[in-house]
């Protein structure tokens, strides 16, 4: 089977001139979540920038669904979810109407919708807001209804970056038991995030980057190894500081 997301020899950035972006190739497959990480500056949000299509890549290529997005740009689009760092709502909608705009861009069926908006806003403590304006809404609150619009498209494929800043330990623990369904579900996840405790817990396969490049690629065994670690034992923390700090832990 072909995996959801591919990025092929992936060389991009801001400027020609100056690549953020070094030869990067990974692939996520569907039913399985994959953990993005590295240091500030490492090339995260450049690489998911380029997935989403806001940036172009100098050489290489980007599938999602087995498509770039010049070739089908609507299967492309439709494909994924994305839930930014920083939650991005319009203040004059409430939460029940972002939903539904979702809702309506992903072409969800009256019959299914009903069932996922209830369920989303029980689950993630949001059934009492559901009819105020996102201008009234608490970040996390905000970051929560960025989850929910997410989960209620149900695409093939869901793109998280630090989802954690702002929730608390409930909304933290309802997105990852939903992660953990979605995936068994058959759904492809890449998150990214500092945390990681979280990451090494619930991601399958793990993507180190620094500089630009990825340093290691695969499971925590895989990316023990690339640090040159006793593959034995030692955390996916452990392994990331000896990566990036060239060998002293």
């Amino acid at each position: 089977m072909e995996p959801i997301l591919q990025v092929n020899g992936l060389t991009g950035g801001y400027s020609p001139k100056r690549p953020v972006l070094h030869d990067i190739s990974f692939e996520v497959k569907a039913g399985e979540m994959v953990g993005l990480i590295g240091l500030n500056g490492a090339g995260k949000s450049t690489t998911i920038k380029h997935i989403l299509g806001l940036m172009k890549p100098q050489i290489g290529e980007v599938k999602v669904d087995g498509v770039t997005l010049e070739q089908e740009t609507e299967r492309y689009r439709s494909a994924f979810a994305y839930v930014p760092e920083t939650p991005v709502l319009f203040d004059e909608l409430t939460v029940e109407e972002h939903l539904r705009l979702t809702g309506m861009a992903y072409s969800v069926q009256d019959k299914h919708y009903e069932a996922r908006e209830d369920e989303l806003l029980n689950q993630f403590q949001m059934m009492p807001k559901r009819k105020a304006f996102a201008s009234h809404l608490s970040k996390g609150m905000k970051q929560k209804v960025m989850i929910m619009n997410a989960l209620l498209a149900e695409p093939p494929l869901y793109i998280i970056d630090e989802p954690f800043l702002g929730l608390d330990p409930l909304g933290i623990r309802s997105l990852l038991e939903r992660l953990v369904e979605v995936k068994r579900k058959g759904a492809a996840i890449l998150m990214s995030s500092h945390i990681l405790a979280t990451v090494e817990t619930y991601c399958d396969r793990f993507i180190v980057m620094h500089h630009g490049k990825i340093v290691a690629l695969g499971t925590l065994e895989d990316v023990r190894q690339a640090a040159g670690m006793d593959l034995r034992g030692g955390s996916l923390e452990d392994a990331f500081y000896k990566l990036v700090t060239g060998g002293q832990a």
